[in-house]
């Protein structure tokens, strides 16, 4: 139960934005899950979620580990933003291509993420691949990187 909990918290704050815990759980009982505030407070915390401010200026929650350190979410926001012309995926392998020179930066950046779900990067110089567990990770942190770029 538990894990199809968190499965289901990713892929709400995939698709809504999302910013409190309150919203949350009013996601997962329209989803047919039966959570408390408390509980949802400790699946916040162990997925490693937190909040990014979003284009409109609204906080709402991410998945993954960024924002981990002081002002990593701004420093990895300014890096990709300066960094990556498009992101897709195929199966499990995340695609990031970048402007001329800037993959090194960008994936170095992203490698000090440490998101849970990514078994490894391999940079370029224009284009980086991240390895993740399954397709639906893939897809995860493709429509987050996306929703980071605003895009």
């Amino acid at each position: 139960m538990k894990s199809n909990r968190h499965s289901k918290i990713l892929q709400l704050i995939s698709e809504y934005p999302i910013d409190t815990q309150e919203g949350l759980l009013a996601h997962l009982k329209a989803e047919g899950f039966q959570a408390t505030q408390a509980t949802v407070s400790r699946d916040i915390r162990e997925l490693g979620i937190h909040k990014i401010r979003g284009e409109n200026g609204k906080y709402y929650y991410v998945s993954g580990q960024l924002g981990q350190e002081k002002g990593m979410s701004g420093k990895f926001a300014t890096i990709f933003a300066e960094s990556v012309r498009t992101i897709d995926y195929a199966q499990n392998i995340v695609v990031i291509k970048c402007f001329t020179g800037m993959a090194n930066a960008a994936c170095a950046t992203f490698d000090a993420a440490d998101f849970s779900e990514v078994v490894g990067t391999l940079s370029g110089d224009d284009t980086f691949f991240v390895v993740t567990r399954s397709e639906e990770s893939a897809r995860l942190i493709t429509e987050q990187l996306l929703r980071l770029l605003n895009r």
